[in-house]
């Protein structure tokens, strides 16, 4: 059984569609959360990753501020939140995403407590875990359990022209953390289209 793992596509269809044709047909597809926010495209990536089948669709920090109606962060992030949620149709749909999933030897989450999660984190692992959340693809085992972060899809905050999934084979138990080139400025030229305000198109335009 192959199942693409993913997470934090954050609005950004282009690399949500990149990473899809690279990966071809899958058994099962998961989302990690944060399929929206950022980008321009929330709408069209929860429409994507609901039309993937059969797939499991998790709750990320983001889903639940459009939920709630409004985003307590990062004045840039707010800025962001102002310009995607407005518009966004899919209110019903990702009130029915779940907060976690297992399968196989795993449990799937967008974090664990709430953190984010880097090689050098201290955490105690006390269980085997996918993750997302902090936008950095890694892996590694401690207390006998290993942690696969798959990174993030449409905003990788080393460089914004990498998408980055993981590849879980249920019956063999491997996993494989993978990654994809792509132009990301089609996404920058779109928020200006769109009239992002100048400090989101400076944020992602660093990330290049």
């Amino acid at each position: 059984m192959r199942v693409l793992v993913y997470s934090d596509v954050h609005g950004n269809l282009p690399a949500f569609e990149a990473m899809l044709r690279r990966v071809g047909n899958c058994d099962l597809y998961i989302s990690l959360g944060d399929l929206v926010n950022y980008g321009p495209w929330s709408n069209e990536c929860v429409e994507l990753a609901l039309s993937l089948s059969p797939s499991i669709l998790l709750m990320g920090n983001h889903e639940e501020a459009f939920i709630r109606g409004d985003y307590k962060g990062a004045k840039l992030v707010e800025q962001f939140f102002n310009m995607t949620y407005p518009n966004f149709r899919y209110l019903n749909e990702i009130h029915d995403f779940k907060m976690s999933a297992r399968l196989g030897n795993y449990q799937f989450i967008h974090t664990i407590e709430g953190r984010y999660i880097y090689p050098d984190t201290n955490i105690e692992l006390l269980d085997n875990f996918f993750i997302g959340h902090s936008h950095y693809q890694f892996s590694y085992e401690n207390n006998d359990f290993r942690l696969n972060n798959v990174g993030s899809v449409g905003q990788n905050r080393q460089d914004l022209n990498t998408i980055c999934y993981g590849i879980y084979d249920l019956d063999k138990n491997k996993v494989k953390l993978e990654s994809l080139y792509y132009d990301a400025s089609f996404l920058i030229h779109e928020l200006r289209i769109r009239g992002y305000p100048i400090d989101c198109i400076n944020y992602y335009s660093s990330k290049l």
